[in-house]
């Protein structure tokens, strides 16, 4: 994953690029202008101009792109964040840290408790099974009568 930096950077790169496409189709798909003195050698009547679809979803795409920004902006650290305060929420993190890492160790041991007890009670079980087979009369099968 990319730092916020970067992040940044894509999302101002996708805003251009999605600023320069809108002008350009836009431009593509705009009616010719009138002239009143001029008269143009293509009278025809034009095909149903889509401006008003690429309009609004080049707007949609525009106003999505420029909340992302927003949101990468706002997830900078402030200026007001100076090196005791990272250190400080250094120290936290690393506390809070050392204490998952306990709680996981010992969850860890209990695990490992659980199954040796699972591996006893299995040997147990096939232990007494290969007793019980071997202390049965062997009987013989249907087909040897």
């Amino acid at each position: 994953m990319a730092d916020r930096l970067t992040q940044l950077q894509d999302a101002v790169n996708s805003l251009a690029d999605q600023f320069c496409n809108a002008i350009g189709v836009l431009q593509q798909c705009a009616p010719p202008a009138s002239f009143s003195n001029i008269q143009t050698a293509i009278n025809k009547e034009q095909p149903a101009n889509p401006t008003e679809e690429y309009a609004q979803l080049f707007a949609a795409l525009i106003a999505r792109t420029a909340k992302d920004l927003d949101v990468l902006i706002d997830s900078l650290p402030s200026e007001e964040s100076t090196a005791a305060l990272q250190a400080a929420s250094l120290r936290q993190l690393e506390e809070e840290n050392h204490e998952a890492a306990l709680r996981l160790e010992e969850v860890v041991n209990r695990g490992d408790g659980l199954l040796d007890k699972i591996q006893s009670a299995l040997a147990d079980i096939a232990q007494s099974q290969l007793r019980t087979r071997n202390a049965a009369p062997s009987q013989p099968s249907p087909t040897q009568s």
